[in-house]
């Protein structure tokens, strides 16, 4: 053949490998057997080994291929991968449909119903047709690039001819049911520890470091939604589906179109009773709009759309006894009881072991050694005991009761008045030193993911690690020479691991605030608070200054001296303290830290991001000798954890202006706002004192507007607001307002119904 005829060959190889991996592994009805597919392939293979300018990332070769990596980048979702609000009864689909008949009158719709695949969430990517990236969900916003993993699911089509110039569909990776009972087969026969549920075998697999090993893992995947798309519109989720299905896309493989919130109801019954049937567990039903036109009036919360909810059904539940009940120890000290099972099979799984939370829950609910209980699993996932079947009780049971010593270390183990758990009491513990630093090097913390549980274990064991901040000390020397094996399979050591694992620790130095405020592991800061609290500091080193937090415990503590005082008529006290709320409260508005609750009076309420028991762990950290400790240690290792910079103000028409919308607006709001932001406004949810301009369109109460005219604010019509964003004139804006204080202002108190004593206070 002529290097043409060869090309053409080749384009032609790799059209009808990439057809058949179509007609196999998406629509199950496959033209051609194993060994016609196979010579297809070779022949594929012989002519790009001759020619490897010719191989193009597309080719059904790359679907494994580069050599395994030492980490993933992260990726930034354009729009944000959102989740769904969950509900759990049909009355609360009812509200959602009388929400919707709320916000959406005189509109007629119908719903679409699919399985809630319990997989991984992640997105595909494709620029001029061709796979360019995929991505994990990440926290929404941040995703990781698993794109070579991906590339080994062949049901995922490497091009899509005819797709627009940006096509991003998005949907569930999961492992099938029979190929999650197969790979913990192999995992068991070679030693190794078998994986909880498919869930989190598929998780493990989309993150593993080698594609080589990804594409022996039984993973598929389901597409349903969408994000960025050039140049196409839908009218319906269901043409959308349709599309995808017509380029090659994985879809989901059972639907309903219903043509109201009865018919939603038979459907997720429907479904509820297949829901074993699948290939894959799933573990509710989707309820959408199908008319894609009304997504957009609708908008999204912080954190899901407004025309979809994921209906979660009622676990299952299964007949075990409890046989005994043994004690963990967690990183913070606290003793937990589990319940030690009579194996069962529960939901796709074997369970024979069970949280029981605390004693006071065990004493509570009359659990003993020896019951016969019901046994579900939470939200499809997690064991507990849901309740004792009394009437098999014949005597024999047992009453559990705490240990008053650490099973772990011997150290006593005490209840601190306030609290449920009971906790060990000695910090050295080698339980609590282990919780700690897996903590340390989790996922939403350092993410330092060669250091699992196994790892951990042998680093504080072995004496490497008794603080999570001494692996920022280990050598690569320590760190090849631990040992990671057990009495079952010998010495094994960390070996060639350790480089990457450096590598990684370098990466962590340089860790936000907010994720290292969440590894450092301080009671009532999880991941949303860590997010908070960073939010509104400059880096560690003003955090631990504790000037933003000790503010914000003044002004609930004055919060709570206010109300006491208008309880008891105390007038002056009252002044007093609201004059000195005023004050930190106005600074804290200032800083991003607090903010006015809307429709509210003299004195100045605030709802603040640090809430009251957040505020108190971190004065406590800050100011105990391990805090203190803590942040000398990072300054000596060079560590200095800034928060993420801001984005910087837009320079535009409207810099500098703050805005409120109100009523009814000829576009949606969310619409309307980003244009503000675009030309440099700032838009507010409520007016208040900063509040330049009030936006009214039809509609519109008065409760916003009186408090516009009372504050100064300008009130303005949209076709104002648009003249200022094509550059005309605006109109004179108010002067943000001073936020008067009660003793300033003692007239106030003859204004009947509206007197500041008649407020509450809410914080």
């Amino acid at each position: 053949m002529t290097l043409n005829e060869e090309q053409k060959r080749l384009e032609f190889l790799r059209s009808e490998i990439n057809r058949h991996d179509r007609l196999y592994y998406v629509e199950a009805r496959p033209e051609i057997g194993d060994a016609d597919y196979d010579l297809l392939y070779r022949e594929m293979l012989a002519i790009e080994q001759a020619h490897p300018e010719w191989v193009t990332p597309d080719s059904p070769s790359q679907r494994v291929s580069g050599a395994p990596v030492s980490g993933f980048k992260q990726v930034r979702h354009d729009p944000p991968m959102r989740s769904l609000d969950k509900t759990h009864s049909k009355a609360e689909l009812g509200e959602f449909d009388a929400f919707l008949r709320k916000q959406l009158p005189g509109e007629v719709w119908d719903y679409v119903v699919e399985p809630k695949v319990d997989g991984v969430s992640l997105s595909l990517l494709y620029l001029d047709g061709v796979l360019t990236r995929a991505a994990t969900r990440g926290n929404g916003e941040i995703g990781d690039d698993i794109t070579q993993n991906m590339k080994t699911i062949k049901s995922i089509p490497l091009r899509v001819p005819d797709a627009p110039s940006v096509l991003e569909v998005r949907g569930e990776c999961y492992m099938t049911r029979n190929g999650f009972a197969e790979l913990n087969r192999r995992e068991e026969e070679a030693g190794r520890e078998p994986f909880a549920n498919p869930r989190n075998a598929a998780a493990g697999s989309m993150k593993q470091l080698d594609p080589a090993e990804v594409a022996r893992r039984p993973l598929d995947i389901v597409i349903y939604a969408s994000g960025a798309i050039s140049g196409m519109t839908f009218g319906t989720h269901t043409e959308m589906i349709r599309q995808f299905a017509k380029w090659g896309f994985k879809t989901p493989p059972w639907q309903r179109l219903c043509v109201d919130i009865g018919a939603v109801y038979a459907a997720i019954d429907e479904l509820e009773r297949m829901r074993h049937d699948f290939p894959f567990e799933i573990d509710g039903a989707v309820v959408k709009l199908n008319r894609r036109d009304l997504y957009g009036a609708l908008g999204m919360t912080a954190h899901a759309p407004r025309w979809a909810r994921a209906y979660k059904y009622a676990p299952e539940r299964a007949e075990t006894r409890i046989r005994a009940v043994t004690v963990q120890v967690g990183r913070s000290g606290v003793l937990t009881p589990v319940a030690e099972l009579d194996p069962v099979p529960l939901a796709g799984s074997v369970i024979s072991r069970a949280t029981l939370h605390n004693a006071e829950d065990v004493a509570r609910r009359d659990i003993r050694i020896g019951d016969h209980v019901w046994l579900v699993k939470a939200g499809d996932v997690i064991p507990a005991i849901d309740s004792v079947i009394t009437e098999k009780r014949d005597g024999s049971e047992q009453v559990f009761v705490m240990p008053d010593a650490c099973p772990e270390c011997g150290a006593p183990a005490v209840k601190l008045e306030g609290e449920v758990a009971t906790r060990c009491t000695n910090p050295a513990c080698p339980a609590q030193r282990i919780g700690r630093l897996i903590h340390f090097c989790s996922r939403n913390a350092l993410d330092i993911r060669a250091i699992g549980d196994k790892v951990a274990v042998a680093l504080v064991t072995q004496g490497f690690v008794e603080d999570p901040l001494d692996l920022f000390s280990l050598t690569k020397a320590q760190l090849e020479d631990l040992n990671i094996g057990d009495e079952k399979n010998g010495v094994r050591r960390f070996g060639k691991n350790a480089s990457s694992t450096l590598e990684t620790l370098e990466t962590a130095r340089g860790r936000t605030l907010e994720r290292w405020l969440f590894a450092i592991g301080i009671p009532n800061i999880g991941v949303t608070a860590s997010e908070q609290v960073a939010g509104v500091h400059r880096d560690l080193a003003h955090l631990a200054s504790l000037e933003v937090v000790d503010a914000v415990l003044r002004l609930y503590e004055l919060g709570e001296i206010a109300a006491s005082a208008k309880r008891e008529k105390r007038t002056e006290d009252f002044n007093r303290a609201c004059g000195e709320i005023g004050v930190i409260g106005a600074s804290l508005v200032e800083l991003g830290v607090a903010s006015v609750v809307p429709e509210t009076v003299l004195p100045p309420e605030y709802v603040c991001v640090i809430k009251p028991e957040m505020a108190k762990s971190l004065h406590a950290f800050f100011t105990s000798p391990y805090g203190k400790q803590f942040v000398e240690r990072l300054d000596a290792l060079g560590i200095h954890p800034k928060a993420k910079e801001k984005p910087k103000a837009a320079a535009g028409v409207l810099a500098g202006k703050t805005f409120v919308l109100t009523g009814s607006l000829s576009r949606p709001r969310p619409e309307i706002a980003e244009m503000i932001k675009n030309a440099g406004g700032i838009v507010q949810g409520s007016v208040s004192g900063k509040t330049n301009f009030l936006v009214a369109g039809e509609n519109v109460g008065a409760a916003k507007t009186q408090k516009a005219a009372a504050l100064g604010t300008k009130v303005i019509h949209e076709d104002e607001l648009m003249a200022m964003l094509q550059g005309g004139t605006a109109p004179a804006a108010s002067a943000p307002a001073e936020t008067p204080s009660p003793a300033a202002k003692p007239s106030r108190k003859k204004q009947k119904e509206e007197s500041i004593y008649t407020q509450e206070f809410l914080f």
